[in-house]
């Protein structure tokens, strides 16, 4: 795949009429200007190591020329200190960072108020989780079956908090998605996409349950396809406390999975880019139980029950009593995979560069006030649906220092 990219980038500048500078999904860096809202959040708390300036030096500048954090690994190779969160696999192997270059965690959120939504929706530093493969094979469905297969890299980035009461109300969450296939399907979107309903849950064990969790921040939220469907007390009670067979079934019962339905619109409506991934995580740190203050109840309390101390999830413990946001909790959101599902293409008539608001709406073919820079490869593929693919699926993102808020 790599070659076939250097084959499609070089014929891009030539097209282009620059024979020397290769047309790529994101403009080339730029000096820094100032900070966004996202850089220098972090602060070291509990058991972390690292000191906030050492973090700090894991940045990248946005296209808009502000600072922003990005990937680091969860213990600094020079120092070894520890951050005590992880952002999910190194992008740098994979053969699409190149033309994309680092992720600006929160440059969506950045530019949600200045391009005419009504109120800020900012997220914490540790959510930001990448995942990507190469060279995956996947299949491309037409009228309900698959046709033909193609190959395709992924690189995705995901701002998934599953340790706070956040997701169970409020449905604005930044995800960055770039896709090149063999048959010419490709895009670069960076967008707040919507998912499912604000101020509402869906009972992850029984997802025809919709569940009031309270107000969204911003209230203004408006609602999305796809769902947030998190583990809640009946779904612990049924599948851990009280199984019918008496085992219990941690990973059945504590699932997430965050069914997304985004898109790139232009200002006419009309889609020019859509994709569906569901972001899984088989042990976040928390789930929801209306009785609780917030709604928010840790799955560490349940191995502190006498009939579950010995169960797999718990065991490790060996009867210590740590705490919901300890290094040595089974519950830290580190076990992740992504179904990469829908992708989607209608831009034949050009151009490749679009620019939306921070909901991938409005696109235009010129920068505007909050414009985010989107790039939709000269394809249609209207009837077919690449995807079917799992990416992360055996990957566990623990190491050390790593804990709740994670």
């Amino acid at each position: 795949m790599r070659k076939q990219y250097a084959i499609a980038v070089a014929a891009a500048a030539l097209s282009a009429g620059c024979d020397d500078e290769p047309v790529t999904s994101t403009p080339a860096p730029v000096e820094a200007i100032g900070d966004a809202v996202a850089y220098g959040i972090w602060t070291p708390t509990g058991t972390d190591t690292c000191p906030a300036t050492v973090h700090d030096q894991y940045s990248t500048v946005g296209p808009d020329g502000l600072r922003y954090p990005t990937w680091h690994p969860p213990v600094d190779p020079e120092t070894g200190c520890r951050f005590g969160h992880e952002h999910g696999r190194d992008p740098a192997g994979s053969d699409l960072s190149g033309a994309v270059g680092a992720i600006p965690f929160g440059y969506a959120n950045q530019h949600l108020v200045e391009g005419g939504f009504g109120a800020p929706r900012n997220e914490d530093h540790v959510g930001h989780k990448v995942e990507w493969e190469n060279d995956l094979l996947m299949s491309v469905g037409g009228a309900g079956s698959a046709v033909l297969s193609v190959e395709c890299d992924v690189l995705v980035k995901m701002h998934q908090g599953t340790h706070s009461p956040d997701a169970f109300t409020n449905n604005l969450h930044e995800v960055a998605y770039h896709i090149r296939c063999s048959d010419g399907t490709g895009f670069s979107a960076t967008l707040l996409t919507p998912i499912g309903t604000p101020g509402e849950l869906v009972v992850g064990c029984d997802r025809g349950v919709h569940l009031t969790a309270g107000t969204a921040s911003p209230d203004i939220s408006p609602d999305g396809g796809g769902k947030r469907a998190i583990p809640e007390a009946r779904c612990i009670r049924e599948r851990i406390l009280e199984p019918e067979d008496g085992r219990p079934r941690f990973d059945s019962a504590l699932r997430e999975s965050w069914e997304i339905s985004a898109s790139l619109r232009r200002e006419n409506g009309r889609v020019l880019a859509s994709f569906n991934p569901y972001f899984q995580v088989m042990d976040p740190s928390r789930f929801y139980d209306e009785t609780a203050g917030s709604g928010l109840a840790r799955p560490i309390d349940l191995c502190y029950r006498p009939e579950l101390a010995e169960a797999d999830r718990c065991e490790s413990l060996a009867g210590d009593s740590v705490a919901w946001d300890d290094p040595r909790s089974p519950f830290k959101g580190v076990r992740r995979f992504v179904d990469i599902n829908g992708n989607r293409v209608r831009n034949a008539d050009g151009p490749e560069v679009w620019y939306t608001d921070a909901l991938g709406r409005n696109g235009r073919t010129e920068p505007f006030p909050g414009s985010i820079r989107q790039w939709v490869a000269l394809r249609d593929n209207v009837g077919l649906d690449i995807g079917g693919r799992v990416i992360g699926r055996d990957r566990d993102y623990d190491a050390p220092g790593v804990r709740a808020p994670n």
